[in-house]
């Protein structure tokens, strides 16, 4: 992995932030209050070529599509869903006639989104992804990070949910 980001002694500073703000807010598993919510219902993004992004998604990925109906937000626009697991949807959205530049990764923007998969499925896809000639960055033997047909970046991760590069998150 190429070392990029803080040096010295601002690296410390920001170091010494993160650690203040973990030992003020974060709590063992065992003392945590219960979350309020249910999970994630959908992630939404922007699709410049609906057929695109379900031959990317569906096809390549082997997230169904599940769901694609008329934007209730914008008359024209297509709102589509693909199943990524446990009932959990990511979503898109086309935007005719909206001039919208390319994907730029803004404060408050998303990094990336990172989907669970069962590691031989995790193969397969790796397996499709180079006979569909996608570029990507393999991290820590489980991650799998690419670029989608819009410029969105993904992670593939073999490891379960709740887990990261085989430690517990949660």
């Amino acid at each position: 992995m190429t070392d990029h980001g803080l040096q010295g002694e601002q690296l410390e500073e920001f170091t010494a932030r993160r650690e203040a703000i973990a030992a003020q807010h974060l709590k063992a598993s065992g003392s945590r209050p219960t979350t309020s919510a249910r999970g994630i219902h959908h992630v939404a993004l922007i699709s410049s070529d609906v057929e695109q992004t379900v031959r990317f998604y569906d096809g390549l990925l082997g997230f169904p599509l599940v769901e694609m109906l008329e934007n209730l937000d914008y008359r024209g626009s297509t709102h589509f869903f693909f199943e990524v697991g446990l009932g959990n949807n990511l979503a898109f959205f086309d935007l005719p006639g909206v001039d919208l530049g390319p994907y730029a990764e803004v404060l408050g923007g998303l990094h990336h989104i990172a989907i669970s998969m069962e590691p031989a499925q995790w193969e397969a896809a790796r397996d499709r992804l180079d006979k569909a000639g996608v570029n990507y960055d393999h991290q820590s033997g489980t991650s799998l990070y690419f670029l989608g047909p819009d410029g969105e970046r993904l992670e593939l991760i073999s490891d379960p949910l709740g887990w990261m590069y085989g430690n517990s998150i949660g």
